[in-house]
């Protein structure tokens, strides 16, 4: 197979929808409902056991689609669109709950809003948006630990001075350290674009 055959090969793979990475992102976005229901109507547990399942799904996803080659330009989209929904969703329930957190969730936010800005000026500029990093994942996994550690706590009355403090520092450096590392890689994406157009 020449490299001609190669290049169209994974061309086509990129463009499909329903790959195994992009239908556990889907799933990632079902299980908000019952999350939402759960939490909403004080069983804590069960929705505890909802996150971790997305939580889960979040690292299998980007496992297989690295590992068996099922990277698709429409998961590169709906990968952190269900993240995003995702602790959209957490933050909401959790803000409810204990109002401690919100400065994380304002955090996040803000996070998220200046990425998404970053993402549509890549579309833009015809630059594909990069996959996830690893330093946005450990965030996100941070940020499910830390949620569910507190939540479990408080429903069983649970008092560990300082750790809901802790945590939520934590968590809320590695996001900002994400954010940094995210903002150079959308420099470089921007240069070299640039760059790139100018040799055309």
């Amino acid at each position: 197979m020449n490299s001609e055959e190669k290049k169209e090969i994974n061309n086509d793979s990129s463009d499909e929808i329903l790959t195994i990475p992009n239908i556990l992102s889907f799933f990632r976005i079902l299980l908000i409902t019952p999350f939402m229901i759960l939490f909403l109507n004080g069983q804590y547990v069960w929705a505890a056991v909802m996150i971790i399942i997305s939580g889960l799904t979040d690292c299998v996803d980007g496992f297989v689609a690295r590992h068996f080659n099922q990277v698709s330009n429409f998961g590169k989209i709906l990968d952190p669109v269900a993240d995003k929904l995702t602790l959209l969703a957490v933050g909401i329930g959790i803000c409810i709950l204990t109002p401690e957190v919100i400065t994380v969730m304002v955090i996040l936010i803000i996070k998220d809003l200046l990425m998404l800005i970053g993402g549509i000026a890549l579309i833009k500029n015809d630059i594909q948006p990069p996959q996830a990093r690893w330093y946005g994942k450990v965030g996100t996994i941070l940020f499910y630990i830390s949620v569910c550690t507190i939540v479990v706590l408080k429903v069983f009355g649970i008092e560990v001075p300082y750790l809901s403090v802790i945590l939520l520092s934590i968590t809320a450096a590695t996001m900002i350290f994400a954010l940094v590392k995210y903002f150079l890689l959308f420099l470089d994406l921007i240069t070299n674009g640039s760059n790139q157009k100018k040799g055309e």
